[in-house]
Protein backbone atom coordinates (compact mmCIF):
# COMPACT_ATOMS: atom_id res chain seq x y z
CA UNK A 1 0.00 0.00 0.00
CA UNK A 2 1.24 3.57 -1.23
CA UNK A 3 1.39 6.56 1.18
CA UNK A 4 -0.03 9.54 0.90
CA UNK A 5 3.10 10.84 0.06
CA UNK A 6 4.07 8.73 -2.68
CA UNK A 7 0.49 8.97 -4.02
CA UNK A 8 0.97 13.03 -3.90
CA UNK A 9 4.55 12.76 -5.58
CA UNK A 10 2.61 10.70 -8.55
CA UNK A 11 -0.04 13.03 -8.75
CA UNK A 12 2.42 16.25 -9.25
CA UNK A 13 4.70 14.64 -11.41
CA UNK A 14 1.90 13.49 -14.09
CA UNK A 15 -0.07 16.38 -13.53
CA UNK A 16 1.77 19.41 -11.61
CA UNK A 17 2.42 21.79 -10.92
CA UNK A 18 -0.38 22.89 -8.97
CA UNK A 19 -2.05 24.58 -5.44
CA UNK A 20 -1.99 23.10 -2.65
CA UNK A 21 -5.45 22.62 -2.38
CA UNK A 22 -6.00 20.95 -5.61
CA UNK A 23 -3.60 18.43 -4.90
CA UNK A 24 -5.54 17.86 -1.34
CA UNK A 25 -8.18 16.97 -3.25
CA UNK A 26 -6.81 14.80 -5.76
CA UNK A 27 -5.64 12.72 -3.28
CA UNK A 28 -9.13 12.65 -1.91
CA UNK A 29 -10.71 11.54 -4.86
CA UNK A 30 -7.99 8.96 -5.95
CA UNK A 31 -8.59 7.50 -2.84
CA UNK A 32 -12.27 7.31 -2.99
CA UNK A 33 -12.56 6.36 -6.24
CA UNK A 34 -9.52 3.40 -5.67
CA UNK A 35 -11.76 2.28 -2.55
CA UNK A 36 -14.57 1.63 -4.47
CA UNK A 37 -12.68 0.12 -7.72
CA UNK A 38 -10.65 -2.10 -5.56
CA UNK A 39 -12.37 -2.24 -2.24
CA UNK A 40 -8.86 -1.37 -0.69
CA UNK A 41 -7.37 2.03 0.56
CA UNK A 42 -5.01 3.80 -1.34
CA UNK A 43 -2.75 4.82 1.84
CA UNK A 44 -3.43 4.11 5.10
CA UNK A 45 -3.32 8.37 6.12
CA UNK A 46 -6.93 9.25 7.10
CA UNK A 47 -8.87 12.61 5.74
CA UNK A 48 -10.25 14.94 8.18
CA UNK A 49 -13.13 17.00 7.41
CA UNK A 50 -11.55 20.58 7.65
CA UNK A 51 -13.61 24.00 6.69
CA UNK A 52 -12.81 23.95 3.07
CA UNK A 53 -13.00 20.37 2.67
CA UNK A 54 -11.21 17.05 3.11
CA UNK A 55 -7.89 17.54 3.98
CA UNK A 56 -5.06 14.74 5.04
CA UNK A 57 -3.07 16.33 7.66
CA UNK A 58 0.17 13.93 7.02
CA UNK A 59 0.11 15.54 3.45
CA UNK A 60 -0.61 19.09 4.59
CA UNK A 61 2.62 18.93 7.19
CA UNK A 62 4.41 18.11 3.91
CA UNK A 63 2.81 21.66 2.07
CA UNK A 64 2.05 23.86 4.91
CA UNK A 65 2.33 27.52 3.77
CA UNK A 66 3.17 26.74 0.17
CA UNK A 67 0.62 27.30 -2.21
CA UNK A 68 2.13 26.01 -5.44
CA UNK A 69 3.55 22.83 -5.75
CA UNK A 70 5.73 20.88 -8.34
CA UNK A 71 7.10 17.38 -8.97
CA UNK A 72 9.96 16.95 -6.32
CA UNK A 73 8.17 19.00 -3.78
CA UNK A 74 6.65 15.85 -1.90
CA UNK A 75 8.72 13.73 0.09
CA UNK A 76 7.70 10.80 -1.43
CA UNK A 77 8.17 7.79 -3.98
CA UNK A 78 5.69 7.87 -6.90
CA UNK A 79 7.97 4.36 -8.32
CA UNK A 80 6.56 2.71 -5.08
CA UNK A 81 2.68 2.67 -5.97
CA UNK A 82 1.30 -0.51 -7.65
CA UNK A 83 0.18 -0.62 -11.30
CA UNK A 84 -3.17 -1.35 -9.89
CA UNK A 85 -2.64 2.22 -7.98
CA UNK A 86 -1.35 4.54 -10.49
CA UNK A 87 -4.57 3.25 -12.98
CA UNK A 88 -6.73 4.65 -10.36
CA UNK A 89 -4.96 7.75 -9.83
CA UNK A 90 -4.33 8.14 -13.47
CA UNK A 91 -8.30 7.71 -14.14
CA UNK A 92 -9.18 10.18 -11.60
CA UNK A 93 -6.49 12.79 -13.25
CA UNK A 94 -7.78 12.32 -16.71
CA UNK A 95 -11.35 12.65 -15.68
CA UNK A 96 -10.94 15.25 -13.31
CA UNK A 97 -7.14 16.72 -13.35
CA UNK A 98 -8.44 19.83 -15.78
CA UNK A 99 -10.93 20.59 -12.89
CA UNK A 100 -10.04 23.90 -10.74
CA UNK A 101 -8.78 23.92 -7.00
CA UNK A 102 -12.24 25.44 -6.44
CA UNK A 103 -14.35 23.23 -8.65
CA UNK A 104 -12.82 20.04 -6.81
CA UNK A 105 -14.01 21.78 -3.59
CA UNK A 106 -17.17 22.17 -4.65
CA UNK A 107 -17.50 18.69 -5.52
CA UNK A 108 -15.86 17.35 -2.32
CA UNK A 109 -18.20 18.83 -0.29
CA UNK A 110 -21.37 17.18 -1.42
CA UNK A 111 -24.50 17.39 1.10
CA UNK A 112 -25.15 13.62 1.22
CA UNK A 113 -20.78 13.11 1.24
CA UNK A 114 -18.00 11.82 3.36
CA UNK A 115 -16.98 15.12 4.10
CA UNK A 116 -20.09 16.71 5.19
CA UNK A 117 -20.97 13.83 7.12
CA UNK A 118 -17.77 13.80 9.42
CA UNK A 119 -18.85 17.67 9.64
CA UNK A 120 -22.34 16.64 10.74
CA UNK A 121 -20.86 14.30 13.53
CA UNK A 122 -18.53 16.54 15.06
CA UNK A 123 -21.22 19.57 14.75
CA UNK A 124 -18.95 21.74 12.46
CA UNK A 125 -20.72 24.69 11.24
CA UNK A 126 -20.01 26.08 8.08
CA UNK A 127 -16.05 27.40 8.41
CA UNK A 128 -15.63 26.18 11.91
CA UNK A 129 -12.72 24.19 11.93
CA UNK A 130 -12.76 20.03 12.90
CA UNK A 131 -10.14 17.57 12.77
CA UNK A 132 -13.22 15.05 12.42
CA UNK A 133 -12.07 11.68 10.28
CA UNK A 134 -13.50 10.58 7.25
CA UNK A 135 -14.75 6.87 7.60
CA UNK A 136 -13.78 4.69 5.20
CA UNK A 137 -17.11 3.04 4.91
CA UNK A 138 -18.59 6.27 4.24
CA UNK A 139 -16.17 6.97 1.34
CA UNK A 140 -16.93 3.62 -0.01
CA UNK A 141 -20.65 4.02 -0.37
CA UNK A 142 -20.59 7.61 -1.28
CA UNK A 143 -18.25 6.42 -4.48
CA UNK A 144 -19.72 3.39 -4.72
CA UNK A 145 -22.32 5.30 -5.65
CA UNK A 146 -20.82 7.21 -7.84
CA UNK A 147 -19.30 4.45 -10.03
CA UNK A 148 -22.17 2.57 -10.11
CA UNK A 149 -24.55 5.48 -11.71
CA UNK A 150 -21.68 6.06 -14.19
CA UNK A 151 -21.54 2.68 -15.35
Amino acid sequence: MASVHEVAAYILLKDGPMSAMKLQKLAYFSYGYHLAWEDERLFPEPFEAWANGPVAPALYADHRGRYTLSAGDIDGDSEALTTDEKESIDVVLENLGNYSAHQLSEASHHKDGPWQMARDRAGARDLERSNEELRDEDIADYFGALVATSE
